[in-house]
């Protein structure tokens, strides 16, 4: 909810521009990017109660926080524009994406330890159901992509933006609440959660020392909990005497450690595929949907084909678990790539059908030149460019007109029709091949080391989405859209090609089979795993 939303208000703050989005999405991705390893220690490091604890409640207070200061911006706007030449203002724009981002780096701890590392511990050693758990947190998630954007947008049309920022707030204030206490609930009823990694060690140490106590702290998870926090203390007071120099070091070092712990993982590949298709044009984000207006396309239009694009996402999971079944893990992400690459080609045949407006004559930086040289006011008279289209539709939607810029007549649909195709159809693909991905994380990872790796591949996936934003900033003209398409779907598929020689290694001759032998052995041998 708070992900749509924000966009929004920083489109409306700043006077229908996509300055202040555009700032608030390079500091999200730079921060993940230089932090998401660090975050991941954290979660490594500490008990998972209290990672779940601490980010849930920061990651909504720092929602409610922005609510709150964005109703006030909203009601003292003018006042405020006239204080100290405008710097108050600025000031407070840095406050709410600085505010804000806090939140998405809260969210991202929240992410890690729940969907890479409590639903592993909750699943046990059964793979299924680990599977089953990986589908049906993506099922909520995307359920919840569709109906909390569609709940905000009314509330923000029928009523105003200092209605919805004080909706948002009072929801994430009620909900985290809810959340904490569910939190609670899982945590008590999974005993398994109370023990991390390295306090495992510690406690088989301490059981064979005293193997009467160890059986009552079997009874008794609480009191064993605290010896083991007694042992890890004391070595904490021995590391409390380094030096203050090597403590700023700290974080430097972890973040290397991090980033070789990632490469020297057996998944390493498979892991950087994922990150690959983060470079794609080919989504429905804000780039995609500029690009479709401009092609003649409307918001309700747009609202079905969206629409229709979550149901295939949810589809995807579905296919993930039965083929999963059927073929083993690894095969699963090798077809699921190979479906959704077979769809992107659509994608390419779009860029040449009738009504494309892709046309090679026109440089891809005639737009960026001429902001350069000229200025904002001087652009050259060419078709609309992709945020010049958003920042209108966002414009004309928030201030509840009707009377909307016409939009551009094309010769031809067809071009528009294939690529929407090829986009929506690949998504079957594409949530199965990043549920599969996401497992093999979870199964081939280390207890130790689940956050470290999930916080770099978090910021591996940022840094491919950061440049294909710079990519679309280098050429914004809808004429170049077409070299934009063609150098995602050559992304995505460098991207499943490593996911091949991966799968290749891990399975050799056997990866082309239909079925996977593994799967036929389960029923007289529990304990064997699925490939």
């Amino acid at each position: 909810m708070w992900n749509f939303a924000v966009a929004v208000f920083l489109v409306e703050l700043y006077g229908n521009s996509l300055l202040l989005t555009a700032v608030y999405g390079l500091v999200v991705a730079g921060s993940v990017l230089l932090l998401g390893a660090l975050i991941g220690d954290w979660v490594d490091k500490n008990s998972r109660l209290k990672v779940a604890q601490t980010s849930l409640i920061v990651q909504n207070l720092a929602v409610v926080l922005c609510g709150v200061l964005l109703m006030l911006i909203f009601q003292f706007q003018d006042p405020l524009a006239e204080l100290y030449s405008g710097w108050l203002l600025t000031a407070c724009y840095i406050v709410i994406i600085t505010v804000a981002n806090i939140a998405n780096l809260a969210s991202t701890a929240t992410s890690i330890a729940i969907q890479r590392d409590w639903v592993v511990v909750v699943a046990g050693e059964d793979r299924n159901k680990l599977a089953d758990m990986n589908a049906t947190v993506r099922i909520i998630d995307q359920l919840t992509n569709i109906l909390a954007p569609m709940l905000v947008g009314q509330i923000m049309a029928f009523g105003s933006h200092f209605i919805g920022c004080g909706f948002i707030s009072g929801w994430n204030l009620c909900s985290m609440c809810l959340e904490y206490c569910l939190l609670w609930k899982v945590f008590q009823k999974t005993p398994a959660l109370a023990v991390k990694a390295g306090q495992k060690e510690e406690y088989v140490e301490l059981s064979q020392l005293n193997p009467k106590q160890a059986m009552a702290e079997t009874e008794n998870p609480s009191e064993g909990s605290q010896l083991v926090n007694g042992a890890v203390a004391g070595k904490n007071d021995v590391a409390a005497e380094v030096s203050f120099c090597r403590r700023l070091w700290d974080p430097v070092r972890t973040f290397q450690a991090g980033w070789v712990a990632y490469y020297n993982q057996s998944i390493f590949l498979a892991c950087l595929s994922l990150a690959f298709l983060y470079m794609t044009v080919l989504g429905f984000d804000c780039i995609t949907t500029g690009y479709a207006y401009t092609q003649g396309l409307n918001g309700s239009i747009l609202s079905l084909l969206m629409a229709t694009s979550a149901v295939c996402g949810i589809l995807g999971t579905v296919v993930f678990t039965r083929v999963r079944r059927r073929c083993g893990l690894v095969r699963t992400g090798f077809i699921s790539g190979v479906a959704q690459l077979s769809c992107l080609l659509l994608c390419v045949a779009s860029v040449f059908a009738p009504g494309s407006p892709f046309d090679l004559t026109v440089s891809p930086f005639q737009d960026l030149a001429s902001q350069l040289v000229r200025g904002a006011s001087a652009l050259p008279e060419i078709s609309p460019t992709v945020a010049t289209v958003i920042t209108t539709s966002l414009a004309n939607s928030t201030t509840g007109g009707h009377d909307m810029e016409e939009m551009p007549q094309v010769d031809s649909y067809l071009s528009v029709g294939l690529l929407f195709t090829g986009v929506i159809a690949a998504r079957v693909g594409l949530w199965s091949f990043d549920l599969t991905v996401t497992q093999l994380i979870q199964e081939n990872v280390k207890e130790s080391e689940r956050g470290v790796i999930n916080g770099v591949q978090n910021s591996m996936n940022y840094l491919l989405d950061l440049l294909h934003f710079i990519m679309v900033i280098l050429a914004p003209n809808p004429e170049a859209f077409g070299i934009l398409v063609i150098i995602s779907v050559s992304f995505v598929a460098m991207g499943h090609a490593m996911y091949f020689c991966f799968a290749y290694r891990s399975l050799r001759s056997r990866l082309f089979l239909c079925f996977s032998p593994e799967q036929k052995t389960v029923t007289r041998a529990p304990s064997v795993s699925s490939v």
